[in-house]
């Protein structure tokens, strides 16, 4: 039974109780593809998870420059980056299950020559700047297959509790990862933590050949030809592609938060202990908006979501305006708690919207708009801070969020989108095991 209230539908039996509605959320795992997709995923994003801080105290620890950590972050990013629309033609043209595949034994490779070389007593910067590339090459062929795997794994009327249930793993990796990490570290060394990711990597390739997921074939053209159709379908979709502007300016925001908030924490608010608390209720906040999302199916899926963006105009503000600890760290958590909604809601959204046989380029659109955002808000927000005072860029960055998600949910198209109803076409693309 299916129950209406305030606006959204409530997934699944409310009559039963709990127990059901667990069964409910969890219905994508009794589907044997989709396990082992989520089984890989998961694994992967737990050694994903450990690397950050793993990476930072290694490169500190072996030159002392903040710089040279700069120059490996920027090996990872700048190739991620530019090759994201190829990743994309790629998964569109070859198979994305493939392409995962292959992507995740690089990644396994090139992460476990960072383990290797870190575990030596003198490793070599360049050594890891190169393997960092070659890993954040990797990533941007990876990234656009996540969508296309849901969707191929997945019926239609379970896909928004498939991509929460993606959400949560990713969420209580978060939780769990910097936990995990500082016991490798300060137990075995960092080498040792990328050495357990490149073997989460190989676990997840392994997984990923069992699974069987229909292809839909692309007719042959060149590169330039499938970048150019993956653009017009964005550029054909008003919803698509100015709730993409949206995420950019949101992106951008997080990165001045990420720059100025914890000289903010440090000098205003109580010390470091308020910045780790903070991220941790950002972590929290994460976690609870995907099992919301598990749960609830707004009607108008795109306005809600891009609404629920603009809470986090408020963290910025409070931040600037250096207001009591636990306001801040409430409505940062409240604020990423929006963000774990929309996630899964958006993913769902796009799979339901556009054509299999492009979904790896528009979402990889997707990605290069949100991730290229945040180096222009990591660059601009110090040399704000030193012209005008830390909260000017923080008071700049809330009202460009306000603005941004307004002007998306006045958009007509992004007002009117609601669900559509199942395809029998569906059930051709969910595949099982080998």
């Amino acid at each position: 039974m299916r129950r209406l209230y305030a606006g959204t539908e409530l997934i699944g039996s409310e009559r039963f109780g709990v127990e059901v509605n667990f069964r409910a959320v969890t219905s994508p795992l009794r589907l044997p593809a989709f396990r082992l997709l989520f089984l890989g995923r998961t694994i992967s994003a737990l050694g994903d998870a450990v690397v950050p801080a793993a990476l930072t105290l290694a490169i500190l620890r072996a030159t002392g420059s903040t710089g040279a950590l700069a120059v490996v972050l920027a090996c990872a990013m700048v190739p991620r980056l530019l090759l994201l629309p190829l990743g994309g033609v790629a998964a569109d043209r070859f198979d994305a299950r493939r392409v995962a595949l292959t992507t995740d034994l690089v990644r396994c490779a090139a992460h476990l020559a960072i383990g290797v070389e870190l575990l030596h007593a003198g490793p070599s910067l360049t050594h890891i700047a190169v393997a960092s590339a070659v890993g954040g090459a990797a990533s941007a062929f990876a990234i656009p297959t996540a969508s296309p795997l849901v969707a191929g794994t997945v019926h239609a009327d379970a896909r928004q509790r498939a991509n929460a249930l993606m959400g949560v793993t990713a969420n209580i990796s978060r939780l769990a990862g910097p936990a995990l990490a500082g016991l490798l570290i300060w137990g075995a060394g960092p080498g040792w933590a990328f050495v357990l990711d490149a073997l989460t990597f190989a676990t997840s390739a392994m997984l990923l050949a069992l699974v069987r997921v229909r292809h839909v074939p692309v007719p042959r053209r060149s590169i330039r030809d499938d970048l150019a159709r993956g653009w017009r379908e964005v550029r054909d979709r008003n919803w698509y592609w100015t709730s993409l502007v949206g995420h950019g300016v949101w992106n951008g925001a997080a990165a001045v938060l990420t720059t100025l908030g914890p000289a903010v924490a440090v000098g205003h608010l109580g010390g470091e202990g308020v910045w780790v608390l903070l991220l941790q209720a950002g972590a929290v906040g994460l976690l609870a908006g995907s099992l919301l999302a598990a749960r609830v199916r707004p009607r108008r899926p795109v306005l809600v979501g891009n609404l629920a963006l603009a809470t986090y105009a408020a963290p910025l503000l409070l931040l600037a305006l250096a207001a009591p600890a636990p306001v801040v760290i409430g409505a940062y958590g409240l604020a990423l708690a929006a963000l774990g909604f929309l996630n899964p809601i958006w993913e769902t959204v796009v799979q339901e919207q556009f054509p299999p046989h492009v979904l790896a380029r528009v979402t990889s659109y997707d990605w290069l708009v949100s991730l290229g955002a945040m180096p222009l808000g990591y660059a601009v927000a110090p040399l704000a801070a030193r012209a005008w005072g830390t909260p000017a860029p923080l008071i700049g960055a809330a009202v460009l969020v306000g603005v941004a998600c307004a002007g998306t949910a006045a958009v007509p198209s992004v007002r009117r989108l609601t669900w559509r109803a199942g395809s029998p076409a569906d059930a051709d693309l969910t595949a099982g095991a080998r």
